[in-house]
């Protein structure tokens, strides 16, 4: 597969992007713990269909040492074990934020007050900047159609 347009040799998108890139820094230094960042961003890159950001994240968290079984059952995640209370809340609110046009009235407030059970404000506004930054991502790769499989570990850090 050949991507329609490179983000980066683009003007306007690769300004985009770095802006972007430079939110996605910030949210890293956030107190929302490392690896439920890099699970919202697996989930929703999975259910926008976004290959080049799962590959990215997929590698990038098993360079940083996340197991790739919990990786790999994120798409599971309601039947799977090997999450935390805490991580299952992240990983519905990502979910319901992705899937905005699914329900009428977005994000339920029960996944809202369940998020809120884990994470204090700053951190579920973190949550809530990393879920719109992922999407965006999402959205402008998977319109250019930028090819998966290829990316190395911290490529793009």
């Amino acid at each position: 597969m050949e991507a329609r347009l490179n983000p980066f040799a683009s003007p306007i998108m690769g300004k985009v992007f770095k802006h972007l890139i430079a939110a996605n820094k910030l949210l890293a230094e956030s107190t929302l713990p490392w690896a439920t960042q890099e699970f919202v961003k697996l989930r929703a890159s999975q259910i926008n269909g976004c290959g080049f950001c799962v590959d990215m994240h997929f590698k990038d968290a098993v360079h940083a040492g996340e197991e790739a079984t919990r990786l790999n059952l994120v798409a599971a995640w309601r039947e799977a074990t090997v999450f935390t209370d805490a991580e299952r809340a992240a990983l519905e609110l990502a979910e319901q934020g992705t899937r905005l046009a699914d329900a009428a009235g977005g994000v339920t407030d029960e996944a809202w007050a369940n998020a809120a059970k884990y994470y204090d404000e700053e951190q579920l506004a973190a949550l809530v900047s990393l879920i719109a930054v992922i999407n965006a991502f999402n959205r402008g790769n998977v319109i250019a159609r930028m090819p998966a499989g290829g990316y190395q570990p911290g490529q793009h850090a």
